[in-house]
């Protein structure tokens, strides 16, 4: 029987549903210095302009736009020009694409792609594609049917569908070109991410970490779909693509087969680890940059070790898949900190010299800095209060833990902060060069995690923890950070009811967008964080808003409406927040979600 996402939650035994600071961010609005003294960095590529044709607007994944006509002192009249409805109620996470005078918008399941001609008045169907995706991918979701977009090059739009297929359309006509399976739904793998293209090769991850499944990232050939190479994150070298050319920074990423010695038995078979979040791109240095989910299972005890390579950056050569160096963030992770979220590439100064870095805002609560041609770390500091770890040892790049709060089996650990969505999921930052700092979503929530047993049975939930979530810190429940990626402190921060679960755009202009979860899309100050508009939507917002020049010339914002993904799927009707532990867990954060926003699936654009 097909069962939507939150049922087979709500079908869960109450043991087998998880919740699926030492030092505090500055007041909202503190001083900041001024945007000229704190400009020490620059983006390594031309940034997004006219059009947005990659998820993060370019391959840096910096979400900043060279277009400056919107500006703080104008964006204050902003009016909606445009609303296009998508027919399709769940998390509209991802972003569309505009490339052409064309606008190009991927749903969530059942993944309709639309092509939407911006020459015509407030914007025409041109084409629409189904891809028809298996309805049993629904059952298996772990976190609502999302999908988080598409990519364009070769005059093509690739994107993935949840039953784990990647689809090569034509950007004029909406002719499918090649359709094939990357994953195989019958053991629980989807795939959600938004893929991207490197030198005619298509990037694919998968998801299904809460099902067992064995994580893995690989190349097609963007021609003809066909599988060029794939890497898992788990499992001998010759499976992760380690070999001679593998040079990690710390000494415990080094050795032979780690992604098998650092488990127990034959636990990575089933280890999670997948690659559902944001892939970055460096073009001088010819390296593809993206992180690894939580381990299978998530009671800890079940799999000793630290657990290679999951909540891992991998730093790969894209022609090829081998590794260059890895770094794991959280060993032996105990919390299901996911290391999916994006990173930011960036040229800055640290210490009187130019550094080329990865920034990477983490669900463990860290910021890190990292030397992006050798995973070293150079800076990493708490950007929402957390308790799990006091810092990271820049000499080893391990944590420092605080041992009270490491969960265990059969065992309630109390208190743990970020909670199992952390500090920020992956709705992706971006990072302004006029600036030099990066503009981070925050959650701030807490949870109580208790490990349990799990038994594996393919295609099935394998979770292994009962968890229950709460706010944070001053019971504000999200927030908005500027971030010194030199320094590894925030520069500013803004405090806001829910979690900030939107991605950021950052502009030209000095101003910086982005939404919140009860429907606001706001616009602020990149320099101090000032409030300077903001308008209320028709529902909670997930996506991420991208800018544009329309046909007309003038500049637009677009941004989707449509609560969902992990933690806004509480909004949903049949998700009951009686349970605390409902829905992965998020019903005890954010219960109230339900009386501040609905279900919902409409594409809005703004302009002055």
């Amino acid at each position: 029987m097909k069962r939507s996402w939150p049922s087979l939650l709500l079908a869960l035994p109450l043991a087998l549903v998880p919740a699926c600071k030492d030092q505090h961010p500055p007041p909202a609005h503190a001083a900041a210095r001024t945007v000229a003294d704190s400009s020490n960095a620059r983006a390594i590529m031309a940034p997004a302009g006219k059009d947005w044709t990659l998820p993060g607007g370019d391959y840096a994944m910096s979400r900043f736009s060279s277009l400056d006509e919107i500006t703080t002192g104008n964006v204050g009249r902003l009016k909606v020009t445009s609303t296009f409805s998508t027919g399709v109620l769940h998390g509209h996470e991802g972003n569309p694409l505009v490339v052409n005078n064309m606008m190009y918008v991927v749903t969530p399941y059942p993944n309709i792609l639309y092509a939407i001609d911006l020459t015509k008045p407030g914007g025409a169907v041109k084409w629409v594609y189904q891809p028809n995706p298996s309805d049993k991918s629904v059952g298996i979701a772990c976190c609502d049917v999302v999908n988080r977009g598409a990519t364009y090059a070769n005059g093509r739009i690739y994107f993935n569908t949840l039953d784990a297929h990647t689809v090569a359309v034509d950007a004029n006509s909406g002719k499918e070109i090649w359709k094939v399976a990357v994953g195989n739904i019958d053991i629980g793998e989807t795939v959600t991410m938004a893929p991207i293209v490197v030198h005619n090769k298509v990037i694919v991850g998968n998801s299904g970490a809460e099902l067992g499944v064995r994580g893995w990232i690989k190349a097609l050939d963007a021609g003809n779909g066909k599988e060029l190479w794939r890497a898992y994150s788990t499992g001998p070298d010759r499976d992760v693509l380690i070999g001679p050319a593998f040079k990690p920074f710390y000494q415990d990423q080094r050795g032979a087969d780690l992604g098998t010695k650092t488990w127990s038995g034959e636990q990575w078979k089933l280890g999670g680890g997948t690659v559902w979040g944001w892939i970055s791109y460096d073009p001088q240095l010819n390296l593809i940059y993206y992180g690894t989910a939580n381990p299978g299972v998530w009671n800890p005890d079940m799999r000793p070790g630290d657990n290679k390579w999951s909540l891992t950056i991998f730093a790969r050569d894209p022609d090829n898949g081998d590794a260059r160096w890895a770094y794991q963030m959280t060993p032996h992770d105990a919390w299901d900190y996911d290391g999916v979220n994006e990173n930011i590439l960036a040229d800055i100064q640290v210490d009187g010299r130019e550094r080329k870095v990865l920034v990477h805002p983490d669900r463990n609560g860290f910021v890190y800095t990292l030397d992006r041609e050798t995973g070293e770390v150079i800076t990493a500091g708490k950007f929402v209060f957390t308790n799990w770890a006091d810092s990271i040892n820049r000499k080893t790049g391990r944590p420092a833990e605080n041992p009270a709060f490491r969960t265990k089996a059969g065992v309630v650990t109390r208190g743990i902060c970020p909670s199992a969505t952390g500090g920020k999921d992956e709705p992706p930052s971006a990072f302004s060069p006029q600036t030099g700092w990066f503009y981070i979503p925050n959650t701030n929530d807490c949870m109580d995690y208790q490990g349990t047993e799990a038994n594996y049975i393919a295609g099935t939930p394998y979770v292994g923890a009962s968890v229950k979530m709460y706010a944070g810190p001053g019971g504000h429940r999200g927030g908005f950070n500027a971030w010194d990626a030199a320094t590894g402190k925030a520069v500013w921060h803004i405090d806001e009811n829910f979690p900030v679960w939107s991605g950021v755009l950052a502009t030209a202009g000095g101003v910086v967008f982005y939404g919140t979860m009860d429907g606001w899309f706001k616009a602020v100050a990149a320099k101090d964080g000032h409030e300077l508009w903001k308008f209320k939507v028709g529902s909670g917002i997930v996506g991420n808003p991208i800018t544009y020049t329309g046909p007309d010339g003038k500049q637009y914002v677009a941004v989707y409406s449509g609560i969902g993904g992990w933690m806004g799927a509480v909004a949903f009707p049949d998700v009951s927040t009686d349970d605390p532990y409902t829905a992965l867990g998020v019903a005890g954060a954010i219960p109230d979600i339900k009386q501040a926003s609905a279900m919902g699936g409409t594409l809005y654009v703004f302009a002055l």
